[in-house]
């Protein structure tokens, strides 16, 4: 039988590095929506570190947050019982930053790219369902949120070419 499924506290996501970043600095604390927290977290560092990074090394430092996110996941999974525990955020900030990062200039496209982002994120579509029903593990967990950007920058990519 497996471990049971612990809610996170301030003591846990300070006990290990990996959990700090796992649950998005605190943001995955959120009693409620903790997801949605955790994608508003990434918003408001995006617009700090933005400025001061050229798009060829932030591209760079989000394959690295990716992939590195893959093994966060799989020790705080472990450690919280569950490999994709409502309160392990980091595979919605990395694919959000690259969603920003990819998104037309200026706060409707990144209110437009949030909504959407929230929305592909929970309704799931394929292959989304898939790594999320079937690869229990940190690459699961952050496939499908990676899959939820695509769908995002796609839409927006669309709404931009209707609005040309």
């Amino acid at each position: 039988m497996s471990e049971p499924v612990r809610r996170p506290d301030w003591r846990f996501l300070l006990a290990h590095p990996a959990h700090f970043l796992a649950l998005g600095c605190g943001s995955g604390l959120a009693p409620k929506a903790p997801g949605t927290f955790g994608t508003l977290f990434a918003w408001g560092s995006f617009l700090l570190f933005r400025p001061y990074v050229d798009d060829a090394t932030l591209l760079t430092l989000l394959a690295i947050a990716y992939l590195g996110g893959i093994r966060l996941i799989d020790i705080t999974g472990r450690a919280l019982g569950d490999p994709d525990h409502g309160s392990i955020v980091w595979d919605e900030i990395v694919p959000f930053w690259l969603v920003l990062l990819l998104t037309p200039p200026g706060f409707a496209w990144q209110l437009a790219a949030f909504l959407l982002f929230r929305l592909f994120d929970i309704v799931k579509p394929q292959p989304a369902r898939y790594f999320d029903q079937h690869v229990k593990n940190g690459f699961g967990v952050m496939a499908d949120d990676l899959v939820a950007a695509a769908y995002t920058l796609l839409v927006l990519a669309l709404g931009k070419i209707m609005l040309a």
